[in-house]
Order: C-alpha cells, then structure tokens, then sequence
C-alpha cells in the first residue's frame, strides 16, 4: 500500500519547471536574435559615451563661460582682453567669438583697404566674421545630437524586432506538438520580451538626453547671439548697449573704450 501511494505521488508531482530568464533566452537565440542583442548593447554604449561627455563638457564650458563673460565686462582695456585669451586659450563659445572679431576688426583697419577680396565697410568684414564664428560653434553644439536622437528612435524597434525573432519559434513548436497551452508558449513569449524592455532601456535615456542637450544648446545659443549683437555694437561704435542677462548692471560695469588704447 505504501509503495502504491509513493508511486502515485511520484507521479502526480509537477515536472520541475525550465530554468527561464535572460541568460537563457540569449542562449538558445538564434544568431540573429544574439546579433540583435550586441547592436543594442553597442547603442547603449554609444548613448551613455555621448550622454557623459557632452554632459562634462557643456558643465566646463559654462563655468568658463561665466568667469570669462565677467572678466570681459569688466575689463579696463581691450588690451586686457585680447592678452586674457592669449594667456589662458579659447576654450568656450564666448571666447572664441570675442577673439575673432577683434582678430577681424584689427585685420580690416590694417589690411582691408589694400585688398580687393576685403572690400567693404568695417562692418561688413565684422559681421561675416562674427556670423561664421555663430555657425562654426552651432555646428560644434549639435555634435552627437543626431546620433542620441537615432538611437532613441530605432533602439525600441530593434528590440521589439527582437522580440518577434524570439516569439516566432516557440509558435510552430507548440503546434506541432499537439494541444496547445498557454503554459508552453508563456515561457517563450517572457523571455523574448526582454528584448522589447532592453530596447527600451537603450532609448529611453537616449531620448531624454537628447531633449535636454537640446534645450541647452538653444538657450545656449540664444545667449551667444545676444552677446554677438552687444559685441558687434560695441566694436562698432565703442559702446555699450547694456548689460547681458546675468550680469552686472550697466552701471557698475567699466566699458572697454577702444579709443583709450595706446
């Protein structure tokens, strides 16, 4: 009797269920399904770079940014300027900006009237000058943008592709093996979804990245061409208009007067 009630037992016990998750949907995968896997990996690898280097230099270039705006308002002389970038280099927009367009308004006053290719007003030369600096630096803040804004919209699709590559062979299986049950596809069916959530992974902080370099790089520009239009009127004319957002007051600040350079 004992041996008939373990008999029964043994065999009214569950099969031990397949060890399923991740590692073992990557496993039995075919190749593509694995190929599918390394591009996402090398997406997120690709989002994450950009996401911390762009990060690290945007948060440099601000600071810099902020200490050289406030040197140059308050500087004494243009002498003062011109000798603070040659000391410590152009390392950010504003810099960079200034640099040329004394370059160019020095280069004109000197040679400008000698040369048919440089024909034009001072202002001409200043504002082509100045505009082809605006673009070189807007084409500088846009670098990456187009990668982070590919990955996240291809990076779902590629996993949901994924997906289906990981769905469609446990369908015809379970077919073929007699009446079919959701318990013999759900194990299947929940490791390819993995692919959708890894997808997503890889897009989501690609996205949200991207938004936000974006939101920047336009404030950021929106500031430049504020300071390029102050910049432009006061190599023009040895005045100030006023003041920038986040600055000193007008008042407080000591102008750069062109004429009292020696």
């Amino acid at each position: 009797m004992t041996d008939v009630t373990t008999t029964v037992a043994v065999a009214a016990a569950p099969a031990s269920a397949p060890e399923l998750g991740f590692s073992h949907f990557i496993s039995q995968t075919d190749a593509v399904g694995q190929g599918l896997f390394i591009i996402l990996v090398i997406m997120s690898v690709i989002s994450w770079g950009l996401i911390l280097t762009r990060g690290v230099a945007l948060m440099l270039r601000q600071r810099r940014s902020r200490a050289f705006l406030n040197f140059f308002w308050n500087a004494t002389s243009l002498e003062a300027v011109q000798h603070e970038i040659q000391t410590h280099g152009v390392k950010e927009p504003f810099a960079h900006l200034t640099s040329h367009a004394m370059h160019a308004q020095a280069h004109h006053a000197r040679y400008g009237a000698a040369k048919l290719e440089e024909a034009g007003s001072a202002q001409d030369f200043l504002t082509r000058t100045i505009k082809k600096v605006l673009d070189e630096e807007t084409m500088r803040m846009e670098q990456g943008l187009t990668m982070l804004a590919t990955i996240g919209a291809t990076a779902p699709f590629v996993g949901l592709f994924g997906t289906g590559r990981g769905v469609y062979p446990a369908l015809p299986a379970n077919g073929s093996s007699g009446p079919g049950s959701l318990a013999t596809v759900a194990g299947p069916v929940g490791e390819a979804l993995i692919m959708t959530g890894v997808g997503l992974a890889v897009a989501i902080p690609a996205v949200m990245a991207y938004n936000w370099l974006t939101r920047t790089h336009r404030a950021r520009g929106a500031r430049l061409d504020a300071f390029a239009f102050e910049l432009f009127t006061f190599l023009s004319t040895g005045q100030t208009l006023k003041s920038t957002e986040g600055h000193k007051p007008a008042s407080t600040v000591t102008p750069i007067n062109p004429q009292a350079r020696s």
